[in-house]
């Protein structure tokens, strides 16, 4: 919360989080858009804090309801005026910062009826383009609603679309929120451990279309590293053996950014893991409050 004193980080290293890669070869995605006082996106990717900066969300899709596009006060996306963004797009891809859009969220409007329905709506031409001409770098899925059905089709309709190629996806499970500042979502409840297969997105992975998953280690108790050692190394294996490319380790950037699941920096401990990506943080507006990316980056 904004007005909230700031909780200094412990930076003695007291317990392993056993799955930094030894390289710090890792990077960090932060979702951006659903709070009005974090930073530009512009300067999030200025920062070079960031590899991924995910756009979130798009609540509303599918089944024939006209996509509708949620970035909470940076701008209204139902008027037109989420296209000034398209510069700061472009200002990040020159960073050589991944800017991906996230569909989905704890709360929304959306499911797939058919396959037809599993196509990209800002594939690079199409006539509704809400964050004008710039041309994202993938399609973030975090399916937390409705039918597991069709969401199978979807990567092998966006993989062949210059701007869906980098396939993602934000596995949470359960009635459950990122956070507590969501425009489309509430306070924080508690999820089921994280699963594999995913509950929803499953299938999707199994297609091996995907570069890079970051899953949910927080708001999920029997998982996340609180609960013990094993159980977090157990889960974390699971998840090493999808048909995924990197796997990104799911974390809040604040003990407000999330029910359960904060991890202290200086608890983050470098071992090793063979497909381990980075880092995950839920969201940048709490990381503007913590400086939680700055205290692990040399971790990541």
């Amino acid at each position: 919360m904004a007005g909230r004193a700031l909780i200094p980080f412990q930076l003695t290293a007291t317990l392993l989080l056993a799955l930094l890669a030894t390289s710090h070869a890792g990077g960090i995605a932060i979702y951006w858009g659903q709070n009005t006082g974090e930073a530009t996106l512009s300067a999030t990717c200025a920062s070079r804090k960031y590899e991924f900066v995910i756009l979130a969300f798009v609540f509303q899709f599918g089944q024939g309801r006209a996509p509708k596009l949620d970035l909470s006060g940076h701008c209204d996306a139902s008027s037109g005026g989420c296209a000034v963004l398209s510069s700061d797009i472009r200002s990040c891809q020159r960073r050589g910062v991944k800017v991906l859009l996230s569909i989905g969220g704890g709360a929304g409007n959306y499911g797939l009826s058919s396959p037809a329905d599993a196509r990209c709506y800002l594939g690079g031409s199409s006539s509704s383009r809400p964050l004008g001409d710039a041309v994202l770098d993938g399609i973030d899925f975090d399916i937390e609603l409705g039918s597991a059905k069709f969401w199978t089709t979807l990567p092998s309709k966006l993989a062949p679309q210059p701007a869906c190629r980098c396939m993602l996806v934000s596995c949470a499970h359960g009635p459950q929120r990122h956070g507590q500042e969501r425009r489309h979502g509430g306070a924080a409840e508690r999820g089921a451990a994280v699963p594999v297969p995913d509950q929803w997105d499953g299938g999707a992975i199994n297609t091996g279309l995907f570069d890079f998953v970051w899953v949910q280690f927080y708001n999920n108790p029997e998982c996340q590293f609180s609960s013990g050692r094993s159980a977090f190394l157990d889960a974390w294996k699971q998840w090493e053996s999808v048909p995924a490319g990197k796997i990104f380790l799911g974390l809040p950037a604040s003990k407000d950014a999330a029910g359960t699941g904060f991890v202290p920096a200086g608890q983050l401990t470098s071992q090793g893991s063979s497909k381990y990506g980075g880092v995950m943080l839920w969201s940048k507006f709490y990381d503007d409050r913590t400086g939680y990316s700055s205290a692990i980056k040399s971790h990541v």
